[in-house]
């Protein structure tokens, strides 16, 4: 299994000091005093604007990623994520309440609107039972974004811990394209 690799450098496009690596990170500004931008070598990654892998979150796979705003992020990328690659099936069950309650659907492929499809107007809980998984805020793969690795989640509004009112309506899963 190759490992992916990343490139974090102070300044917008990639000037400045820079910080390599190929593992989780959740303190970024224990080798950077700001980070502004990015760039994928190999693999995927999830990066956040706050440290220990909280706040607003961008899934980056292999490319450059120029300036963080444009990533999403309020003031800097804080902590990354490395998102290992799956091979095998992919299992996921999603509830409408949290503690997993109302309605539930289980799904092994990607889905564009829940709204349409199951009738399913949020999901506030999920529990991921195999593959890695991206949970989005908008239909089609849009808006705000979570990254899903197996466990359980029981409540996504603690989780996100930024906005109540947040929903998530369409969720895709993390192939091996990184």
């Amino acid at each position: 299994m190759t490992m992916g690799k990343i490139i974090f450098y102070e300044d917008r496009n990639f000037a400045g000091r820079s910080y390599e690596t190929t593992s989780d990170c959740p303190e970024l500004t224990s080798f950077l005093t700001r980070c502004k931008s990015c760039r994928v070598e190999s693999g995927c990654f999830m990066v956040y604007d706050r440290s220990n892998f909280l706040g607003n979150q961008f899934f980056a796979r292999r490319g450059e990623y120029s300036d963080y705003q444009r990533m999403g992020m309020t003031e800097c990328i804080r902590s990354c994520r490395t998102i290992p690659m799956h091979r095998g099936q992919f299992r996921v069950r999603l509830y409408e309440r949290e503690n997993f309650g109302g309605q539930m659907h289980e799904m092994n492929e990607d889905c564009d609107n829940m709204m349409e499809r199951y009738r399913m107007s949020d999901c506030q809980s999920c529990n991921v039972m195999e593959g890695h998984w991206l949970l989005y805020e908008q239909p089609s793969y849009r808006g705000r974004v979570m990254y899903l690795k197996p466990g359980e989640y029981r409540s996504m509004r603690e989780m996100v811990g930024q906005a109540a009112q947040m929903r998530f309506t369409s969720i895709r899963r993390i192939v091996d394209t990184c």
